[in-house]
C-alpha cells in the first residue's frame, strides 16, 4: 500500500487491551495459565519486532482492509493517532508467537510498511 503518513504509537497498551487479551487466551489456555499470563503482560517491558517478523512467528495470515478492524486501525495511522503496542504469548510447545490482542493493528501496520518496528510486550 505504501504512505508518507508514519505510524505513532501510544508508550503503553491501553486498559482494555489486557482484558481482550484475556478473553482470547482463555480460548488457548486453563484460566490459572490466562491469569499468570495476564500478570506478567501488565509487568513486561515494551520490546520492538517489525511487522514481518512477528506475522511470520504467529502463522497467522495477513487481514486485509475490506476488514472493518483493519480500516479503522489503518484510518487511525492516516489520522496521526497513535495506536496501542500489542500483546504477545511465545506458545513454546508449539514454536509459535500468540498474538493476544493487537492482530488488525498489526494486519493495518503491515498495510503500510512490512519493515516498520511494532511495539510489543511479550512473555
Amino acid at each position: 500500500m505504501g504512505s508518507q503518513s508514519e505510524i505513532k504509537w501510544l508508550e503503553t497498551p491501553e486498559g482494555n487491551n489486557y482484558p481482550a487479551a484475556e478473553s482470547y487466551l482463555n480460548l488457548i489456555f486453563d484460566p490459572q495459565t490466562v491469569s499468570i499470563l495476564s500478570q506478567k503482560l501488565k509487568q513486561a517491558p515494551v520490546s520492538r519486532f517489525k511487522a514481518k517478523d512477528i506475522f511470520r512467528a504467529s502463522g497467522l495470515s495477513l487481514l486485509g482492509v475490506s476488514n472493518s478492524h483493519v480500516e479503522k486501525d489503518r484510518k487511525k495511522i492516516l489520522a496521526g493517532s497513535g495506536l496501542s503496542p500489542i500483546l504477545l504469548v511465545r506458545d513454546k510447545a508449539n514454536g509459535k508467537v500468540v498474538i493476544a490482542d493487537g492482530y488488525h493493528r498489526l494486519c493495518s501496520v503491515y498495510g503500510f510498511d512490512e519493515d516498520a518496528v511494532i511495539p510489543c510486550k511479550i512473555v
